[in-house]
């Protein structure tokens, strides 16, 4: 039997074929858009989702029948936070009526300084009148919606989510005889050990995310409450939510409860004891909550982390944020099946996990 030669190519054509790869990969990621975000996402939930489908087949319900229930939830849950948070947002108009006086003293220094200092008038004090608040709050609340479809990119895109979920509900262990058969050069058992590995990965992140936001939400609501802070459900479960978008999504959630506190309350230590909460809040969850529930289940490169954030915001937005820290870690997971992409899983991990594997791996042969 003749074993195929291997096609060697120089270290400068495999970098050119890894950069030209990776341009058309790019620029596949931007044309194809209103497609690939909806696919995502519709993946997104299905693993969030498979539990549920696997508990309810358990139970004998047929598997069309649990990925329809599955759907309806997902959908139900989806709706309702959305319709929450639309409602809280054009309530917010009832919470400025006493604010004007203070705002309009603000805006006036404000005003009388950068006039004073550099000859421009901005004229803040007639901004920050109440009827301007209201009618920034109101069409903000309208266009909440809006947001919200151009995250998944448009309207077809929302119908498409719930559509993809419920196929790969319906097909998923279909999918991974597909894995096995692509990698038909490998042992099947192997293949399909590894994919399980990949599958319970994804899974038990995302769980473990949800877990962290349901828990995070449960302590933001208890502080803000305690605090005085009005709509502090509301505060409290978007703080947790924008926790999945690592940087970024803590920052906006502690900026909207502080700005909020400062416009509503009369004095200083609100906002500052909203800041002081939320960052005791943040070190819980990053010393004990993720690390605990979380754990190592994606273990990628801090710099990787922060470079995915940034080119997946740029190119998908903020579904791009929410889901490239999954997408790298199926990545990584991928690319160690072979030992010619291996590399690039090193380049994804952390340093002391690989090293932690390469140990391992003698043990399991």
């Amino acid at each position: 039997m003749m074993v195929p030669k291997s096609l060697n190519m120089p270290p400068y054509l495999k970098a050119l074929s890894v950069l030209i790869f990776i341009i058309v990969l790019v620029f596949f990621l931007i044309v194809g858009k209103s497609l690939l975000v909806p696919l995502f996402m519709g993946g997104f939930f299905a693993v969030l989702f498979t539990p549920l489908c696997n508990w309810l087949e358990k139970k004998k319900v047929p598997r069309t029948l649990a990925c329809v229930i599955s759907l309806l939830i997902n959908i139900a849950v989806v709706v309702g936070f959305l319709s929450f948070i639309i409602t809280t947002v054009s309530n917010f108009t009832k919470d400025f009526d006493n604010v004007s006086d203070k705002l309009s003293n603000y805006a006036k220094q404000i005003d009388e300084w950068t006039y004073t200092n550099f000859g421009i008038d901005e004229n803040l004090e007639e901004k920050a009148s109440d009827d301007f608040l209201k009618t920034v709050l109101q069409e903000n609340g309208a266009n909440i919606t809006g947001f919200a479809l151009r995250t998944v990119g448009s309207l077809s895109g929302s119908v498409l989510i719930p559509v993809f979920m419920f196929f790969f509900l319906l097909y998923r262990d279909h999918l991974t005889e597909v894995m096995i058969r692509i990698y038909r050069d490998k042992d099947p058992q192997l293949v399909r050990m590894r994919i399980t590995s990949l599958r319970k990965l994804l899974q038990n992140y995302i769980i473990g995310v949800v877990k962290v936001m349901g828990i995070l939400a449960i302590l933001n609501i208890t502080a803000f409450t305690a605090l005085g802070i009005k709509h502090a459900i509301f505060f409290g479960l978007i703080a947790a939510f924008l926790n999945i978008i690592p940087y970024v999504g803590p920052l906006i959630g502690a900026m909207m409860p502080m700005v909020y506190a400062f416009l509503t309350k009369d004095s200083l230590f609100y906002p500052l004891a909203v800041l002081a909460s939320y960052q005791l809040i943040q070190l819980i969850e990053g010393n004990f909550l993720t690390p605990k529930i979380v754990g190592g289940n994606v273990n990628l490169n801090p710099f990787i982390t922060f470079l995915g954030l940034l080119v997946g915001g740029s190119i998908w937005g903020i579904a791009g944020m929410v889901l490239i820290i999954p997408t790298l870690a199926i990545l990584r997971e991928i690319f160690e099946l072979s030992d010619q992409t291996s590399p690039f899983a090193l380049l994804l991990g952390e340093e002391k996990e690989h090293e932690k594997r390469k140990e391992e791996e003698p043990d399991s042969d």
